[in-house]
């Protein structure tokens, strides 16, 4: 199965390889918070930068996502300096969990060639009371907001992703896909259920289709929730729900997860959700489960990982 979202221009790939100067790669970390680090980047932004990456806050743009796509003209490693290139990878790298980065990283050169093919804008400015910085290329959508968006988990929806491996399709175990994980502690819970339960859990076809910021959508009011309640699994299988949900927020910072999970637990907690499986999206049709999804009326978190992974999350108040 090809991915023709995931396409983008060889010959601007082949550029962005080039774009990173070894001042970012080589950059000190910088022990302060991401927000802090935005103000900074924004007063070091001369007048002609800003007409390119500054946007008012309540532009169209600033809550787009999208599997593949650019906010602005500004890549990392070519529009800006190498002391504001330094300064964008330390916000970056302070929105995720120490202990994951390596891996974002690893799945930012495997996808693009670095994080200086990515792009970036600012909304709003910072000191004002509301601003979001927002950095963008292929499988990323990810935000900074100082808590400006209200009710929005992550600042917005938001977008991760990985295609490990020069095939756009991997193999049935994706092998070296560093979000796989999240997926063999999803098909856990699968496992764990009854045949009555599977069969309610598990849809023949899968109703979500990717279509850029609709494809975080929620359900209109008095819909019902695909798949099977999670208020209806028994207590050892609810445990099994809340360690998928560890380990999606896992790769985050503890700010959002916090803020997340507050507003997970704020509608009924890991019992408001319902958890559905694709039966027409299994690579290698061996039973584990590619593609599958946790919702409730305020979060969606859908795994997409045929052909290879694509994950969009939504999480409001």
């Amino acid at each position: 199965m090809d991915c023709p979202d995931c396409k983008f221009d060889r010959r601007e790939f082949l550029k962005g390889a080039a774009l990173t100067p070894i001042a970012l790669a080589a950059a000190p970390k910088i022990s302060v918070p991401s927000e802090t680090l935005v103000a900074t980047l924004y007063k070091n932004l001369t007048d002609d930068q800003k007409k390119t990456v500054c946007m008012p806050f309540d532009h169209a743009l600033r809550s787009k996502v999208d599997n593949n796509w650019f906010i602005s003209p500004a890549r990392v490693g070519k529009f800006f300096t190498p002391d504001q290139q330094a300064m964008i990878r330390e916000i970056f790298r302070g929105l995720y969990n120490p202990d994951f980065y390596d891996k974002v990283e690893h799945q930012l050169q495997e996808d693009a060639k670095g994080l200086g093919y990515y792009s970036v804008a600012l909304f709003g400015e910072p000191g004002s009371g509301k601003f979001e910085f927002v950095l963008t290329g292929r499988h990323c959508t990810v935000r900074c907001d100082g808590d400006s968006v209200e009710g929005a988990a992550f600042g917005g929806p938001i977008f991760y992703g990985h295609q490990a491996g020069p095939s756009g399709t991997e193999k049935p175990d994706h092998p070296g896909n560093v979000y796989w994980h999240q997926a063999k502690r999803a098909n856990e819970v699968f496992n764990a259920l009854s045949g009555k339960q599977r069969e309610i859990a598990l849809l023949n076809t899968d109703p979500r289709k990717e279509q850029a910021t609709e494809t975080v959508m929620f359900k209109k009011k008095g819909e019902k929730l695909a798949g099977l309640p999670v208020a209806e699994m028994s207590r050892d299988q609810r445990e099994l729900v809340e360690k998928v949900l560890a380990d999606l927020l896992m790769p985050y910072r503890k700010k959002d997860t916090d803020e997340a999970m507050r507003y997970i637990k704020a509608k009924g907690g890991v019992k408001a959700l319902s958890m559905s499986f694709f039966k027409n999206q299994d690579l290698g049709g061996d039973g584990v489960w590619d593609v599958w999804q946790l919702e409730s009326p305020n979060m969606l978190w859908y795994f997409r990982g045929n052909p290879h992974v694509h994950v969009w999350v939504n999480i409001v108040a």
